[in-house]
């Protein structure tokens, strides 16, 4: 153990030992861990705790959960639970977008896959506490809130409403049994991959390894990074002492970085010995962008759309055959992505692509290979999940908490 970082190593075991306490028993003192917190809030904490252990699955069952409505930030937690928000992609824009400035009791949960004026309208006959729109109605950096912008008077009219406003977009599509394995699922079982895969969102980037002469000059090192460090950038540890001195190790995150490296640089012992090593993000198996099925049973093409018709409930579909393809052309391989997915199957090989939309000549592109192209328009792709996603998170809310999916929901795009 360094000296001096006995704290935070102290924070680490605590939230391990908590970890090991939840799996192993659901019979613990709530008064014990936290100590400060309201019997209710205790109550509504060790739901939380044991719903991290429970298996997503259709027969998961309806958990023991506080009777009545939750607190913003406690529906939020689940929220995080079944689809981290670190899955999400580094453009998008995820998360809670717009927070009331007077906290009440979620009551009122609504689905949809967007926010226009006609949810919104929905949500406001609702009483609706909290919108979860699949799509981030708020994306692009805002200078100002006025009136002619209409995702700018939906955010107004949220906030005049005191409605949250949640957005999980392409954490859904990434996660294992989000959008996208929902979506290839229509064309029945098989050996589904990971098109895209994605990986852990690991806050140290990189590895310091060096040497002290003495535990006096290893104080002196560590109290220079403490004092440059916000609490959260960086782990310290050291061997025991030999011949050659102290071994330590520490990991920082990309900020933390160039500090520390021009700390150890001003101590003679650590600039000889300083070797940096970065860090890979372990991959997630199961989750990341877009879904690559080897079919149990291939389908001809005909069959293929007339499943994906009944999954997505649609009575159309665009079809574009590959070149030298019929419509009794056997798909043994294929590959989606939900909304517009050409830049996740562009590179892909399989004799049939599913998505929302694509470019007119990124549908070319894919013809000339072979490859059979499915098309529902851009929301169609996604919207179905929603159902699914609303009896997990029902059986993980208190019963006076009622989650809706949107009735005015609807993709903007008809065929006539």
């Amino acid at each position: 153990m360094v000296p001096g970082w006995r704290n935070l190593s102290w924070t680490f075991s605590f939230l391990k030992s908590r970890r090991r306490l939840i799996c192993k028993s659901s019979n613990f003192n709530t008064s014990a861990l936290f100590p400060s917190a309201s019997s209710d809030t205790r109550s509504r904490l060790t739901s939380g705790l044991l719903l991290r252990s429970s298996v997503h699955s259709p027969s998961s069952r309806r958990l023991s959960v506080s009777a009545g409505p939750m607190e913003l930030k406690e529906v939020l937690q689940v929220l995080e639970q079944l689809a981290p928000l670190s899955l999400a992609e580094s453009w998008d824009n995820v998360g809670l977008l717009v927070e009331p400035s007077k906290p009440r009791p979620i009551k009122t949960v609504l689905l949809t896959n967007d926010l226009t004026d006609a949810v919104m309208k929905e949500a406001e006959v609702l009483s609706c506490d909290l919108i979860v729109s699949y799509h981030p109605p708020l994306f692009r950096p805002i200078k100002r809130l006025a009136q002619k912008d209409w995702k700018q008077r939906l955010a107004i009219r949220a906030v005049e409403a005191g409605m949250a406003v949640f957005s999980p977009h392409t954490s859904w599509d990434s996660m294992k049994g989000g959008v996208n394995d929902w979506l290839v699922g229509g064309l029945g079982s098989g050996q589904v991959s990971v098109l895209s895969q994605a990986h852990g969102g690991a806050s140290h980037s990189h590895k310091l390894e060096f040497m002290v002469r003495s535990p006096e000059e290893l104080n002196a090192v560590v109290e220079e990074l403490k004092a440059s460090d916000d609490g959260t950038a960086l782990q310290c540890s050291g061997s025991r002492p030999d011949s050659s001195g102290i071994h330590v190790s520490l990991t920082c995150s990309a900020s933390a970085l160039t500090p520390s490296v021009q700390i150890l640089l001003k101590h003679s012992a650590p600039c000889q010995s300083l070797s940096i090593l970065k860090l890979e993000k372990a991959p997630l198996p199961g989750h990341g962008q877009g879904r690559l099925s080897v079919l149990d049973q291939p389908v001809t093409v005909a069959t293929a759309i007339q499943k994906m018709k009944s999954h997505l409930g649609l009575a159309n579909l665009r079809l574009a055959l590959g070149a030298g393809r019929t419509l009794e052309s056997s798909v043994c391989t294929a590959a989606v992505c939900a909304g517009s997915g050409a830049s996740v199957l562009s590179s892909v090989q399989a004799d049939l692509f599913i998505t929302g939309e694509m470019s007119h000549h990124e549908v070319l592109d894919a013809v000339a290979k072979g490859t059979s192209v499915i098309l529902s328009d851009h929301s169609n792709s996604e919207r179905g999940f929603l159902a699914v996603f609303r009896e997990r998170l029902a059986v993980r809310l208190p019963d006076a908490v009622t989650v809706v999916l949107s009735k005015a929901d609807r993709d903007p795009l008809e065929v006539i």
